[in-house]
């Protein structure tokens, strides 16, 4: 079907197909630089595995430095529409220097400021509080050792610090995210003091006050990890709490939740009581798995919320996953790709007509909208948006990720 074609069948719905692909366009979604290398990261020392943190698969193409990452990231924004962003882990630092955790500054992620102004994108950043020695007890700021508390919360401060001056170097302010591994494998005899120590090395983290056009906090919460099974320190209703009290963005982690929860039913009820939200978007399987996203009801569900609930201006859309077993760009650009679908599906939705039909109590109407809208060609409107920004769809968009994969499948 021609565009034109699908434009007049959704005008007979009273939707606007130019208008949704107007508020589609300026939407910038925060891609994770992590699902380039498997979460492995360009520090110069060995880091370990504490903090529960891994992807698996061996798929070759493995980006090894950060120039092979910054290779692929441009390939895979060249292929998805508009303009997005990068989030960058703290372990991601491109230098000769050897810096620990508690001494990195902003000269160690320098290139990645410049590279990011060259593609005329923002960068978002996270502090790195795992895969280090000092985390191996799967604890860090809530630790009993005031010494490796210290360690961290140095490391924090920093972070914030070298966000803050990427922001002002790009003109658009850098979310620096707060995830910590704390908890316990069996459970703890005193969850009060772990959590009183995380307040509290949250409070000096957070003590130095930046300009929120430069930098914006988040803390992110999670229901289990590995390791942590019987307690996560910085649970749900923790970092609710601390996020409304002390004014930082909440990050909702789609897989950070139980499984029969509904993610998207909770970005209203915490809207109104928060000023803006961050969204890492996630396909958990059984568990945190952290597959790719696809085009399936939880993420359709998450873009409707967003829409509906009026909040994309007030939420930061990022996505968490990492799939070594796919090509990684391929993961990168499906992904992204399909963030964008599900929200130009919920800006054609005939939001009008469905809040008559559920302020009027009738649910029938309501269902028989919702179901029958399913079958309007959303393909072709999603097809222009596509061709106006001159990226790839359906077969030449599958040619094209082979291509590429295939010129970096020989990476040791």
């Amino acid at each position: 079907m021609s565009y034109d074609s699908a434009r007049a069948a959704f005008a007979e719905w009273g939707v606007d197909s130019e208008a949704a692909l107007a508020r589609l366009a300026p939407i910038a979604i925060s891609m994770h630089c992590w699902q380039g290398d498997d979460v492995v990261g360009f520090e110069a020392q060995t880091g370990t595995s504490g903090g529960g943190i891994q992807a698996t698969g061996n798929h070759p193409g493995r980006a090894r430095t950060p120039d092979e990452l910054r290779a692929d990231l441009e390939f895979a924004y060249a292929m998805i529409p508009g303009t997005h962003r990068l989030n960058l882990h703290a372990m991601y630092m491109d230098t000769d220097d050897a810096p620990d955790r508690d001494a990195i500054e902003y000269k160690h992620f320098a290139p990645w400021v410049d590279w990011a102004r060259g593609q005329g994108i923002g960068l978002d950043f996270n502090p790195t509080f795992f895969a280090h020695a000092k985390a191996d007890d799967n604890l860090t700021l809530s630790h009993p050792d005031a010494g490796i508390r210290d360690f961290w919360i140095e490391h924090g401060r920093r972070t914030r610090e070298i966000a803050a001056r990427m922001g002002a170097a790009l003109g658009s302010p850098c979310i620096n995210n707060i995830w910590v591994p704390d908890g316990y494998k069996d459970t703890p005899v005193d969850r009060m003091a772990a959590r009183a120590r995380l307040e509290a090395s949250l409070d000096r983290m957070l003590a130095d006050a930046h300009d929120p056009a430069h930098m914006q906090d988040a803390v992110e919460s999670k229901l289990f990890g590995i390791g942590v099974e019987a307690c996560t320190v910085g649970s749900h209703e923790f970092y609710l709490g601390y996020a409304i009290r002390k004014g930082t963005l909440l990050c909702l982690d789609m897989g950070h939740f139980h499984p029969t929860e509904n993610i998207a039913d909770k970005l209203s009820a915490v809207a109104l009581s928060l000023d803006e939200i961050l969204l890492h978007v996630s396909r958990p399987m059984r568990w945190d798995s952290d597959h790719v996203i696809l085009l399936g009801d939880d993420i359709l569900a998450m873009a409707h919320e967003l829409v509906s609930a009026d909040l994309l201006g007030r939420t930061h859309i990022g996505l968490d996953f990492f799939d070594a077993t796919i090509s990684r760009t391929a993961a990168w650009v499906i992904g992204t790709r399909n963030m964008q679908k599900a929200l130009l599906r919920a800006l054609l939705m005939p939001l009008d007509r469905l809040r008559q039909a559920e302020t009027a109590l009738d649910f029938t109407a309501r269902m028989t909208l919702t179901e029958e809208i399913k079958d309007l060609p959303f393909g072709a409107v999603w097809s222009e948006f596509c061709a106006r920004h001159e990226v790839p769809t359906g077969l030449d968009l599958i040619q094209r990720l082979d291509t590429y994969q295939a010129s970096v499948a020989g990476r040791g």
